[in-house]
C-alpha cells in the first residue's frame, strides 16, 4: 500500500471533547452570518488555489492549513469567535480530519452548521448528501439561509486502551477492502474519479478475488476479531478459521458514489458489512450486496450485515478509514457527534 494510501503511525492524539449530549441544536445563525473556513489547497479539485467567491452577505475567515497539526488550533478560532457555518472545502480525507479535531472543541452539541464543498477525488460524503456538481459556497449559504440540511452521525473509532488517541469518520474497511482502496488509487491517477472509479474498482476487486492464484493478495484472509458491545463475538461461517475475516466495512452513510448502498435493507446508524471467506457463492453476491438488493444471508454463507451502536475490533493489519490508512490494534468503533450538514 506505500506509495498509494498514506500510512498513518498511529491515531491522531487529541484531548477528550466536553462533555454533553449527542443531540444536534446549532445556534441561530447571525443577519450576517460568520462563517470559517477550512481549504484543503492539496485536494483534487482545488489544484487552482482560488479561494471560494460569495455574493451573499457574509464574512469569511478563510483557513489553508498546510499541516494536519493546525487544525486543533485553527477550530480553537472558530469556536471562539462563534463561527455559523463551518465550510470544509475538501475531500473525505479533510472532513475526517476536521471532524477528528472537531470533536475535541465543539464536543458533542456545540456544533455549528456544517457546508461541504466537494473537493477529492470520490467524495462518498457528497453522495450521501446528494450534493451536485454546482454545489457552491454561495448556493449554500442560501440553503442554510432556508434551513435545508439533514443530519449525519459519523463513526468514531479509538484506541481500545486510549480514548484519547481516536479518528472519525465515515467509511472503514479491512481485509480486501484495503487492496481495492489502494487499486482506486492507481486508478485515480489513469484519471478515474467519483462513481466511475467505485464501479471499475469493485468490479476489478471481485474479478481479482475470484480467479486469482492462492498467492493473490486479493484472495488471502486477514486476522480480524470482531465483537459486540458486550463482548460476544460476531457471527462467524462455520469452516472458516476462527480469528480470521475476508473483508469489513463499517459505515454511516446511506448511499455512496455509483449508486452503492449496501445498508439498503438495514436499518439503525452504524452498520456493518463482513464477508467471511473468499468463496465463488459469496464473492458473486457482492455486486448484488452492493446495489442494496440482499440482505445478510445466514451465517453459514460467510456474508452479514449487521446494525448497532458500539462494536469491539482487534486488527491484525492496517485498516482504511476514508481513504488513508491506520494501524492494527485493539479498538472501540462508535457513534460520533451528531451533524448538522447543509443540503440542497
Amino acid at each position: 500500500m506505500h506509495g498509494t494510501i498514506h500510512l498513518f503511525d498511529q491515531l491522531p492524539v487529541a484531548p477528550l471533547p466536553p462533555t454533553g449530549a449527542d443531540g444536534c441544536a446549532p445556534a441561530p445563525v447571525r443577519a450576517v452570518p460568520l462563517v470559517g473556513v477550512i481549504r484543503n489547497q492539496r485536494s483534487h479539485r482545488n489544484a487552482g488555489g482560488a479561494v471560494p467567491a460569495i455574493s451573499a452577505a457574509a464574512t469569511l475567515l478563510v483557513e489553508a492549513p498546510t499541516k494536519r497539526g493546525d487544525l486543533l488550533d485553527i477550530l480553537r478560532r472558530f469556536a471562539e469567535a462563534r463561527i455559523d457555518y463551518l465550510v470544509v472545502d475538501g475531500g473525505d480525507g479533510t472532513v475526517r480530519d476536521v471532524l477528528t479535531c472537531g470533536t475535541a472543541v465543539f464536543g458533542g452539541a456545540a456544533w455549528p452548521r456544517l457546508i461541504l464543498l466537494p473537493a477529492g477525488k470520490t467524495n462518498a460524503l457528497a453522495a450521501d448528501l446528494s450534493l451536485p456538481r454546482e454545489w457552491s459556497l454561495d448556493t449554500a449559504l442560501a440553503a442554510g439561509a432556508a434551513g435545508r440540511g439533514v443530519v449525519r452521525r459519523p463513526m468514531l473509532v479509538a484506541e481500545a486502551d486510549n480514548p484519547q488517541a481516536r479518528v472519525v469518520g465515515f467509511a472503514l474497511g479491512a481485509g480486501l477492502y484495503t487492496q481495492a482502496i489502494a487499486l482506486g488509487q492507481r486508478a485515480h491517477r489513469h484519471g478515474a474519479f467519483n462513481s466511475v472509479v467505485v464501479v471499475v474498482t469493485a468490479l476489478w476487486t471481485v474479478l481479482q478475488a475470484l480467479f486469482g492464484s492462492a498467492g493473490n493478495p486479493f484472495r488471502r484472509p486477514t486476522a480480524m476479531r470482531l465483537a459486540d458491545s458486550a463482548g460476544r463475538a460476531l457471527p462467524h461461517a462455520p469452516g472458516v478459521r476462527e480469528g480470521e475475516r475476508f473483508m469489513l466495512f463499517a459505515s454511516t452513510l446511506r448511499r455512496f458514489p455509483g449508486g452503492v448502498r449496501p445498508f439498503h435493507r438495514l436499518g439503525g446508524t452504524l452498520r456493518l458489512a463482513i464477508v467471511d471467506r473468499a468463496r465463488a457463492g459469496v464473492l458473486l453476491r457482492i455486486p448484488l450486496a452492493m446495489a442494496g438488493l440482499l440482505g445478510g444471508g445466514a451465517p453459514r454463507r460467510g456474508y452479514h450485515l449487521l446494525g448497532g451502536q458500539d462494536f469491539a475490533l482487534e486488527l491484525g493489519e492496517h485498516f482504511i478509514l476514508d481513504g488513508e490508512a491506520f494501524p492494527p490494534g485493539r479498538y472501540r468503533l462508535g457513534l460520533g457527534p451528531a451533524l448538522f450538514f447543509v443540503t440542497p
